[in-house]
């Protein structure tokens, strides 16, 4: 049995160089092979290493955005470090006084009772008595230990992991295994843990009627054709101002966790309640992630219908989730069983679907046979030229595509090379990133100036 990762919170007030240490712990600079900042999970969560010692890391700036459901107020982040995290990095400017944000952050930081670093970021800003004289003010706050880093100049942080390698478990997850892994998400009682009880055919999680049962990601592993399948549930996700107060308060953070370490996602949706935002945003989180996805109509036993009410709500589904036209649509009941059956059947599909290895010879006879059907369409007067596609090798849902004035191919086009390499190879269930690059840019420290698609 699997046992969940550590999670490490980075909190602080705006602009306190939370999201600069988070990239510091993870080594990236701007754009990396297949990954980009901005990204869902590059800004919220990762997974690190060090020593021996895994763990995710959270950047909860990332949750905090003013268009989005997910929006969080400094006071609310603290929370959820509170339920979700094990330990706390409180990241402060150590050119700046103590605010009066920065004294409710540590006070309700300390009050989780979990380990609280303080986390002086910018220290490379200071002279050396000014440094010492920083430290000794930043006292005040009440956090230990204090640590001093400058996420520029990589000073300080091997300090920070060390301390935190003394706080948290040797916990490691193989990588190398062919344990297929399937979370199942959703807001609060929509039905994920009935339905992880048939899938694992054991009372393994607590099903209740009253919403947020599910405090932590249950686990069950099962066999379905000669493959491991390790089934993840996880608390519901509750937009922001519906989140309750103390234990009430389920994080997303875990789900994110879960979101990240699986191949394929299951979104349930109640049947008496379909169209729903933060569902569609739950959907979006998995596509941004790279992640397999199938959309669960669940508690189709519940709803009065007649013989075409399915033929009605499908199309009515597939409206409001455009945005994943790749992803299967299923109706179940984990009462009754409908489909139940039917879900591992795809789960195994998209899994296939997931690591189809393409000949680059083949690629690249469709990338031609594409441009002649429809030469590239460009931006600012530009004409795009794709002359390369190669598959990359560990994650085959990315494409690398080189040729020039990639940057500017228009999105209409990408749309349609994404549609006509999924009508040619395959691909159900899974999202597929396709990167651009110029014949005459250069690969330096392992970046590269892609853009994405």
């Amino acid at each position: 049995m699997s046992k969940s990762l550590p999670i490490v919170a980075i909190v602080g007030r705006a602009n306190a160089g939370k999201s600069s240490l988070f990239n510091a712990i993870l080594k990236r600079r701007e754009a990396i092979v297949a990954k980009e900042p901005g990204t869902t999970r590059d800004s919220v969560i990762a997974k690190a290493e060090y020593r021996g010692h895994q763990f995710w890391l959270v950047d909860t700036a990332g949750i905090k955005d003013p268009e989005d459901d997910f929006e969080f107020t400094i006071q609310e982040q603290i929370q959820q470090a509170a339920d979700s995290a094990d330990v706390i990095w409180v990241t402060m400017e150590a050119t700046t006084i103590i605010t009066d944000e920065d004294r409710r952050v540590a006070t309700m930081a300390l009050k989780t009772r979990k380990p609280v670093f303080l986390v002086a970021n910018k220290i490379d800003k200071l002279n050396g008595n000014r440094s010492s004289d920083r430290l000794v003010y930043y006292q005040k706050l009440g956090i230990k230990p204090i640590l001093p880093v400058s996420t520029t100049q990589n000073r300080g942080i091997e300090d920070l992991l060390d301390a935190l390698a003394e706080v948290i478990p040797k916990v490691r997850q193989k990588e190398d295994d062919q344990r297929l892994r399937v979370a199942l998400l959703g807001r609060p009682n929509v039905g994920k843990s009935y339905l992880f009880n048939t899938l694992a055919s054991k009372q393994q999680a607590i099903v209740a009627d009253r919403a947020g049962t599910t405090r932590d990601v249950n686990r069950a592993i099962v066999k379905y054709e000669g493959r491991e399948i390790e089934l993840m549930d996880t608390a519901g996700i509750r937009r922001a101002g519906k989140i309750g107060q103390g234990i009430e308060r389920f994080s997303v953070i875990r789900a994110l966790a879960a979101i990240e370490q699986a191949d394929v996602c299951l979104l349930l949706m109640d049947a008496n309640e379909l169209n729903v935002q933060l569902d569609q945003k739950i959907a979006g989180l998995v596509k941004e992630a790279g992640k397999g996805l199938i959309l669960v109509v669940s508690k189709w036993d519940s709803l009065e219908k007649d013989a075409f009410t399915r033929d009605n709500v499908a199309p009515q589904i597939a409206n409001n989730y455009e945005f994943v036209p790749w992803a299967p649509l299923i109706f179940t009941s984990a009462v009754t069983g409908q489909n139940v059956t039917k879900l591992f059947d795809l789960i195994m599909d998209i899994a296939k679907a997931r690591a189809t290895k393409v000949k680059t010879t083949e690629l690249n006879r469709w990338l031609q046979s594409a441009i002649i059907s429809h030469p590239p369409a460009g931006l600012k007067n530009r004409s795009p030229k794709l002359n390369y596609i190669v598959q990359e090798a560990e994650n085959p849902t990315n494409f690398k595509v080189y040729g020039a004035h990639g940057k500017f191919l228009h999105w209409s086009y990408k749309r349609y090379m994404e549609k006509s390499l999924r009508e040619k190879f395959g691909f159900a269930g899974t999202p597929i990133r396709f990167w651009f690059f110029d014949k005459h840019e250069t690969h330096k420290h392992g970046q590269h100036p892609a853009k994405k698609s």
